[in-house]
């Protein structure tokens, strides 16, 4: 599997931090990202923002949790992604805690899925082995 080009990082505000040692992973790895709290500073059009990486990223990596699911922005990115060309085969679920994901789409369990549930190093292993690479934690 090739390299991706950058990875958008849904998730829910509520698992801000989450995210964050998720991107640390991913920053550490040399795997070229976009995450919100990250990329859009001060008075950024944030509505926009969400929307031009999401039309320039080719990875979609959703963290799924109860606070996601209720989430109508990460509905919305994801939405997006299931719809567009570049997300064809490249769209990952980060199964951060456990959730009723249909409510989001009914199509996620179609995608590859990565346990987080367990232990984070497990988790991140069986992440990064999704583009090949190997854990360094």
């Amino acid at each position: 599997m090739p390299l991706p080009t950058e990875i958008f990082l849904s998730h829910s505000s509520e698992d801000r931090e989450f995210a964050t040692r998720i991107g640390d992973v991913l920053q550490a790895h040399g795997l070229p990202f976009w995450y919100s709290r990250r990329n859009i500073v001060g008075a950024q059009q944030w509505h926009d923002e969400i929307g031009a990486a999401l039309s320039r990223c080719d990875w979609f990596l959703l963290v799924l949790s109860p606070a996601a699911v209720d989430s109508r922005w990460v509905k919305h990115e994801l939405l997006y992604a299931l719809q567009e060309k570049p997300y064809e085969g490249h769209i990952c679920v980060v199964d951060h805690q456990p959730a009723e994901y249909k409510k989001l789409s009914w199509t996620l369990r179609n995608f590859q899925w990565v346990d987080f549930q367990q232990e984070f190093p497990a988790g991140c292993r069986e992440l990064l082995r999704v583009w090949g690479l190997g854990y360094r934690g």
